[in-house]
Parts: C-alpha cells; sequence; structure tokens
C-alpha cells in the first residue's frame, strides 16, 4: 500500500492506493508554519478515518510545489512510517517526453499528471487542473509534453476581485441559477464559475485547433467539480488522477 501526497499552495492532497487502485482522496490546507508533528498528526487521523494503519503503508511519495513544506512533510511521512518518501524532482524517472523550453521548470503536479494521463487515456490529452491556479497541459499523440496555459484560480480571481472592488463582497464559490444576475451576489457567481466553464470550453477548442485534432479531455483539482459540470465540452471529471501519477511514478522507481 502506498500512501501519496502532493502539495499544493492552498491545498495538500493525501490518499493511499492498494494493488494499484486508489482507495480514498482528502485534501488538507497547505500550511507553511506547521512543523511536522502537526503535519504528522494530520495524516495519521486521515489514515485512521479511512480504516487504515501505518504498518499497512510499504511505501510513500511526494510531489510539491512548495518546497518550504515538502522537507517538513517528509520529516512527518518519516515519523509515521520509519522512512524518508520519494520526492519527484531531478533523478527521478517519470517516463515523460517533455517538450518544451526548459524541462526542469515543468511543476512536478503537471508532471504527476501527465504520466498518469497518458497511463489512463488515449492521447492526445489536455490536462485541467484547477487549483489555486487553473492549468491546462497538452499532451500529442506520442505521448509527448507539448505545454500548456496558466490561468488565474477561480477562487483567487473571485477573492481578488472582491479585494480590488470595494463595493463588491466577499462570496461563496457556487454555481447561479442563471447566467444572467439579477444582483451583485448573482451576478459574481455567474461571471465566476460560469464565466471560468465557458473560458475552458474556449481553451480547449483554441487548443485542438493548434494540435489539429480533437483530444481527450481530463479535468482534475479541487475547483473542478465546481466548473467541469458547467461546461459545454466533454471533459473527463478524474478526482485520483495525481494519486495514480504518483504511484506510476513511485513503481518506476522501486521496481528491481
Amino acid at each position: 500500500m502506498i500512501f501519496t501526497v502532493d502539495v499544493g499552495n492552498t491545498n495538500i492532497v493525501a490518499g493511499v492506493i492498494e494493488k494499484g487502485k486508489p482507495r480514498f482522496v482528502e485534501r488538507i490546507s497547505t500550511d507553511r508554519n506547521k512543523t511536522d508533528l502537526e503535519y504528522a498528526v494530520m495524516l495519521n487521523t486521515i489514515l485512521e478515518l479511512h480504516d487504515f494503519t501505518w504498518p499497512q503503508v510499504t511505501g510513500s511519495i511526494i510531489s510539491s510545489v512548495v518546497p518550504a513544506v515538502t522537507t517538513t512533510l517528509n520529516r512527518a511521512i518519516e515519523k509515521l512510517t520509519g522512512k524518508p518518501a520519494l520526492v519527484v524532482g531531478p533523478g527521478v524517472k517519470t517516463g515523460l517526453n517533455i517538450k518544451i523550453e526548459n524541462p526542469q521548470a515543468l511543476g512536478s503536479d503537471l508532471v504527476v499528471d501527465a504520466v498518469a494521463g497518458i497511463a489512463e487515456y488515449p492521447t492526445p490529452l489536455l490536462i485541467i487542473d484547477m487549483g489555486t491556479a487553473t492549468t491546462i497541459s497538452a499532451i500529442d499523440k506520442n505521448g509527448t509534453y507539448l505545454g500548456g496555459v496558466i490561468i488565474p484560480g477561480a477562487r483567487v480571481a473571485l477573492d481578488a476581485l472582491s479585494d480590488r472592488a470595494s463595493q463588491l463582497p466577499h462570496i461563496s464559490f457556487e454555481a447561479p441559477k442563471k447566467a444572467i444576475g439579477k444582483n451583485t451576489i448573482e451576478c459574481m457567481k455567474s461571471g465566476s464559475v460560469l464565466g471560468t466553464a465557458s473560458m475552458m470550453d474556449g481553451m480547449i477548442e483554441r487548443m485542438e485547433e493548434e494540435l489539429g485534432c480533437p483530444a481527450t479531455v481530463i479535468a482534475t483539482g479541487g475547483l473542478a467539480p465546481f466548473i467541469i459540470p458547467h461546461c459545454k465540452k466533454e471533459i473527463i471529471y478524474d478526482d485520483f488522477l495525481l494519486l495514480k501519477g504518483l504511484y506510476i511514478i513511485y513503481r518506476k522507481n522501486t521496481m528491481k
């Protein structure tokens, strides 16, 4: 049983893969000020909630875009398992062919998403990951990572709007009843949810034009369930995508 962790700017996604199958996925807030002990308590609670124990864990792997948290979290995992986790980064085999100007600059979360997408779905692929930022990765029919898009995350954009416009309130992130809002809050909901969904549809169309053919479109990330149902394009939601990618990379680097 492999314990998988992805550290994002807003959330840490943790889960377990047992015999190649995801068992659960949970999210906790990323906090740069937490100690390894505090993270250990949180991870222990997550495992207990799902009726697993640490002796069942045979290995662990971390991907992270927050270096300040990576080491702390790895110490927490070592407290719980007795050995450090494999950390996705330079020197770790992924099997991904990356064709961008600086392959080393590609975020580990995007690498992991791509590895899982290629293993699970027909190429070419567009992979949408909706978190603090919304990213769209393009992978051609041969499984080569071509590049992508980085967009301010829908929640970040909504909060920035409220912060910068004195008469606009902070609101919950949820879908409106209609596209045409009848009050300020409904107008903001429409813009943030339906506007983002429309942007996803438009970007998919443009990126497919550049690929020269239709693509399988996958979405993951904490905000995806709020946005994807409102898109007009066919998009597959896969909440376990990161975990599956981490499992594949773990096996590539530990199997002899």
